[in-house]
């Protein structure tokens, strides 16, 4: 075992010591973080994390080292038709959590999107300044912002474009299309990082060993939407976003660039375990 991932066990260990709370533990992403961490108390919709005293006694009552907050709505076209549900559970909601988590002293590791900019440059790293275009982005800025007003000992972890095993997600929404279709249209204008819930979930044991801040996680290499679809089937055409338009709008480049910690794999890696195994 090379040093690296003699640092990486130790990590692990380290904080499967320490008693960890998931919120939103049963999504596409809770689920893997379940995995990452057997040994977490979990809960999901039973907690309404938009009751601010409701999320203060939960939390106080289980008096966890760690509290890793994985919900939130995440809709994004549905966000833009229920603002004020958006605005709740992503932005107030959020700020409740970190409020509990500073009251007993916890770690508050919270995710977060890509979402946030606006997608006029072609990348961006921790410390670009956030211009969201929609309502889900809006959302999710004013968590991060909530967060921090009540709590310092806090990780935000970025992310973007999740796939994995436990809930609706490109990857098999594009294979299902590709059977009913004999050509499946993919919008070639909006370019992001793919990233694998699996090698997060992972990595959240690193973040949380670092110092308090924001970290952009997402598995390595970029590519549209088209190009990601194209690792996927053999029957998708590109087309424009004023082709398919939705109801939300979507950042043209909204790339996060890692400049805190080592890589994650290239995303085409991930997605090769994730659609055939590690056959």
């Amino acid at each position: 075992m090379v040093p690296e991932e003699r640092m990486v066990v130790a990590t692990i260990k380290t904080v499967n010591s320490r008693k960890v709370l998931i919120l939103g533990a049963f999504g596409m992403l809770g689920y893997d973080l379940q995995l990452a961490f057997p040994n977490a108390t979990c809960t999901g919709h039973e907690l309404d994390i938009t009751k601010e005293r409701g999320v203060i006694a939960f939390i106080e009552r289980l008096n966890p080292e760690v509290v890793i907050n994985a919900a939130g709505y995440t809709d994004v076209d549905g966000c833009e038709d229920h603002r004020e549900k958006a605005f709740l559970v992503n932005g107030e909601g959020a700020g409740y959590i970190a409020k509990a988590c500073s009251g007993i002293g916890a770690v508050l590791v919270h995710f977060s999107t890509d979402y946030v900019f606006d997608g006029s440059k072609p990348a961006y790293d921790e410390e670009s300044l956030p211009n969201p275009i929609n309502v889900y982005g809006e959302s999710k800025l004013l968590g991060e912002r909530r967060i921090t007003e009540h709590a310092d000992d806090v990780r935000i972890i970025r992310t973007s474009g999740l796939f994995g095993k436990n809930g609706k997600n490109f990857v098999d929404t594009i294979r299902h299309l590709s059977g009913l279709m004999d050509l499946v249209p993919v919008v070639n204008d909006q370019v992001s990082k793919p990233t694998y819930t699996v090698d997060l979930t992972e990595k959240t044991h690193e973040i949380i060993a670092c110092e308090p801040g924001i970290y952009h996680i997402t598995n390595d290499g970029q590519c549209s939407w088209f190009e990601f679809a194209e690792a996927i089937i053999n029957n998708a055409v590109p087309t424009s976003s004023a082709e398919f338009p939705r109801i939300a709008r979507r950042p043209a480049y909204s790339v996060l660039m890692n400049t805190k910690t080592s890589p994650l794999r290239h995303w085409r890696e991930s997605l090769n375990e994730y659609l055939h195994g590690d056959t």
